[in-house]
């Protein structure tokens, strides 16, 4: 069953503009030491960083909290599966919100989706709940 979904659309113009403006205050603030390591290895980090800070955005919204009520900028974490598939892993008030939804028997599952066409990046982000297998955790 979908818990929630959310979806977000920047201009990567705007993440160009920070990282000038603000630097590493701005890139320590909103993402965490893997999307940080990810994107200064790119060529076009600010398009990385657009990419992530869109799906920290559209999976606040999936929570259904926004980046609030305990959940903040850092709490939500773009990580690649070996495949590459882009995930989203929860920390702090992320995780407690997402764990505050999941129906008993069931576990979360985050899909998200992100892309680029300069100027613009945009991601979708779906929880879903699945039932757990009995005698697996």
């Amino acid at each position: 069953m979908i818990l929630g979904i959310g979806s977000d659309l920047i201009d990567i113009r705007r993440i160009e503009k920070s990282l000038e403006r603000h630097g590493e205050r701005f890139t320590h603030r909103l993402f965490t030491e893997v999307e940080r390591a990810r994107a200064e290895g790119r060529a076009h980090r600010a398009a990385t960083y657009a990419k992530r800070f869109a799906a920290k955005e559209a999976c606040a919204k999936a929570l259904g909290t926004g980046i609030r009520g305990g959940v903040f900028w850092r709490d939500m974490g773009v990580a690649n599966l070996r495949s590459g598939q882009p995930t989203m892993v929860l920390t702090h008030g992320a995780l407690d919100r997402l764990n505050s939804m999941i129906p008993p028997g069931h576990q979360a599952r985050i899909h998200l989706t992100i892309t680029d066409d300069y100027p613009l990046a945009q991601a979708f982000v779906i929880i879903e709940a699945v039932a757990e297998v009995e005698g697996q955790a």
